[in-house]
């Protein structure tokens, strides 16, 4: 941190500053299988629990501090809440009503044995929401929010094929700035612009401010690909087996986003897109 330019814009600062730690999670195995569409079926639903309960603890921290002068200028749950989104996807895939999906055997399991990783996240969330200074909130924002915006479509394309779904996929759907349709690539372009708009408006405030987020950044960074590892990679199911199983089906994934910019990249920068904030 020492070496950056803390006069510059925080959205540019965030960008600089995480450009070694996404290196390092975008190798994780758990990563890769949900970018390749290689997930059991059950262990996705597994992932989208954990996710769940982040989000759910994240979106409530930031509900409570909405009127803070660092998380305002970000704060459009009508826009970018997941929570509800994911609860909808695992209450399709489990085939149970939203109302009960929390009964479920799947959630039980994960309650009876939860990951040390998801426990140190939401942990680390419940102790910005009640601590005095909320601030670092936003580097979970911008961790995750554009996260879903940028590499999330791309695995929602993968899961799709994967898994044969037409449902089921609404974490990855975004509604559009000014109306209730749903986002294409351009306005979810606007929505990542409009984000970081906000950032550097936090950022103007102070240049602790600034130095606050990029430090609770690498923080993120790492609490994800922590939760990237308990992902049980192993023995794919019989629907997800063969989705990319030899070098000519890794470019399925590059021949279904040819209209993006991710067109013709190696998958290695691909995954980097998904699992980073490092976008354009």
């Amino acid at each position: 941190m020492t070496s950056l330019d803390l006069s510059l814009p925080l959205a540019t600062l965030l960008r600089e500053s995480t450009h070694e730690v996404h290196i390092v999670v975008e190798r994780s195995p758990g990563a890769m299988a949900i970018l390749r569409g290689q997930l059991r079926r059950e262990e996705y639903v597994r992932y989208l629990i954990m996710l769940w309960h982040i989000y759910d603890a994240f979106e409530q921290a930031l509900d409570r501090h909405a009127r803070h002068p660092v998380l305002a200028p970000t704060y459009n749950p009508t826009l970018l809440a997941r929570a509800p989104a994911l609860a909808a996807d695992i209450s399709f895939l489990l085939q149970v009503p939203e109302a009960s999906w929390k009964s479920h055997p799947a959630h039980a399991q994960l309650l009876q044995s939860t990951p040390p990783a998801l426990a140190t996240y939401v942990h680390r969330i419940h102790e910005l929401a009640d601590s005095a200074d909320p601030t670092p909130l936003l580097a979970h924002s911008y961790v995750r929010y554009l996260g879903d915006l940028s590499g999330g479509q791309i695995i929602r394309r993968t899961l799709r094929k994967a898994y044969g779904l037409d449902q089921g996929l609404s974490f990855y759907d975004f509604k559009e700035l000014q109306s209730a349709k749903l986002a294409n690539q351009g306005e979810k372009k606007r929505i990542k612009e409009w984000f970081r708009e906000g950032l550097n408006t936090a950022g103007e405030l102070s240049v602790d401010v600034k130095a606050a987020v990029i430090k609770e950044a690498d923080l993120a960074f790492d609490l994800n690909a922590r939760l990237f590892m308990c992902i049980d990679v192993e023995s794919p199911s019989q629907d997800t087996e063969g989705v990319i199983e030899n070098s000519e089906k890794h470019q399925i994934l590059i021949e279904e986003t040819s209209r993006s910019n991710y067109e013709r990249l190696p998958l290695s920068q691909v995954a980097a897109v998904i699992v980073s904030a490092w976008f354009i």
